[in-house]
């Protein structure tokens, strides 16, 4: 069974392991709800500074691009809440203790009735990032909604209404995206340092690139539309039992 298309929550947290990642996974979706008033709020664990396959690349520099790419990208989509980064190294991400705590203290701070985020559970994955981040967007929920984690806070607990998970191994939930594929595609295209790396857009060719790359992600979308039956959409793992 498939469910579709949530009331827009007034507050949502997307947990994205770096600059990018949450436009792939969840960029139209947000688009539509801060149409619609909700205050998105963005957080991204590592710093990108792995992110060039030029091993000449000075990573502080590409460190400080693709946060001015992120923040560029949050406008394309609407974002009025925080846009956190936690400066993690990439690559080197894990979920423990010090880091669940620190996300659970974001989410408490700043109170989301939805979150989203990588699904951990995802078969086959490559990127030991994208697993910990979403580990960590549900270790954090636990920390954040239960009063005997974070002791020493100040800040009270906190339990979202739902979580949605995507890039999902199993999609059970639908946002229907038509009209917000261009402030996806808009947001993925402000991360100008990740054409070659991650979008496969090359020097010199950037205008077929980036046909290409739309396309691409027009058939992603069109993909999810298909099991609505209509249109475009994002699929999520959506869990309501937090």
């Amino acid at each position: 069974m498939i469910s579709q298309n949530i009331p827009t929550p007034a507050k949502a947290l997307a947990i994205g392991a770096h600059p990018d990642d949450i436009e792939f996974g969840a960029g139209a979706t947000l688009a539509k709800w801060a149409a619609n008033g909700c205050e998105v709020s963005l957080l991204i664990c590592t710093d990108g500074s792995k992110g060039s396959w030029d091993p000449s690349t000075n990573t502080n520099e590409l460190t400080a691009i693709r946060k001015s790419e992120q923040r560029v990208a949050a406008e394309e989509l609407g974002v009025l809440g925080e846009i956190i980064f936690l400066d993690y190294i990439d690559g080197e991400l894990h979920a423990g203790v010090e880091e669940r705590d620190t996300v659970a203290s974001w989410i408490r701070k700043l109170k989301p009735e939805v979150l989203l985020s990588h699904d951990p559970w995802k078969r086959y994955r490559l990127h030991p990032d994208h697993h910990n981040a979403g580990q960590l967007a549900i270790n954090g929920i636990v920390a954040a909604r239960d009063p005997f984690f974070l002791t020493d806070s100040s800040l009270y607990p906190h339990r979202p209404s739902e979580l949605f998970l995507f890039e999902p191994e199993e999609c059970d939930h639908l946002e229907t995206t038509d009209g917000y594929e261009k402030k996806k595609l808009n947001a993925l295209e402000s991360h100008k340092s990740q054409y070659l790396s991650t979008m496969g857009i090359t020097e010199g060719n950037e205008t077929k690139g980036l046909e290409d790359f739309r396309e691409r992600i027009r058939k992603e979308l069109i993909a999810f539309g298909d099991l609505t039956g209509k249109g475009m959409a994002e699929g999520f793992k959506r869990i309501t039992e937090l």
